[in-house]
């Protein structure tokens, strides 16, 4: 990991963070969806922001429910229908990709813009990947190819709104 890459990240980070914030703040819940890393990473900021901002939030990181939607709904649509059952208009969606290509959460974010669900799509690697190239109404890249500058950036920006 290169150091400087990550200090130019968190220079970018703190010039959104609070456009970030007012954004995440209009919604009485909140649904952040990962994979791997990005899964635990949305894991712990849910317990961040229903501690510390008091909106109840949410992740799909149970092993079970994960496992049973993937079995039913296969892995492409898993988060979808993780969206369907428990999303509903006042909920802010959250989704994490570092190639910004998986496509259960580009599905999602598709499912999101059918649904005018408001919701951020944090990525990283190309900036044509196919999660940044869709309408998010917040939207935060990484340039790196590198899943560490990528994830420390996006667990970076999504705790940079969260005093205690």
């Amino acid at each position: 990991m290169n150091l400087n890459n990550l200090q130019e990240e968190i220079n970018k980070i703190k010039l959104i963070n609070q456009g970030f914030k007012d954004l995440v703040l209009q919604f009485k819940k909140i649904i952040i969806i990962g994979n791997g890393g990005s899964n635990a990473i949305a894991s712990h900021i849910s317990v961040d922001y229903t501690k510390w901002l008091n909106i109840p939030t949410f992740s799909f990181s149970d092993s079970s429910m994960l496992t049973a939607y993937v079995n039913d709904f296969g892995i492409e649509n898993a988060y979808k229908q993780f969206l369907i059952n428990f999303a509903s208009p006042d909920t802010f969606i959250i989704l994490i990709s570092s190639s910004g290509n998986s496509m259960n959460i580009v599905n999602a974010a598709k499912y999101c813009e059918e649904n005018n669900f408001t919701y951020a799509g944090l990525s990283g690697f190309d900036f044509n990947n196919k999660l940044n190239s869709m309408n998010a109404n917040f939207k935060y890249h990484v340039n790196y190819k590198s899943y560490g500058v990528v994830e420390i950036a996006h667990e970076t920006l999504l705790h940079s709104i969260v005093t205690n």
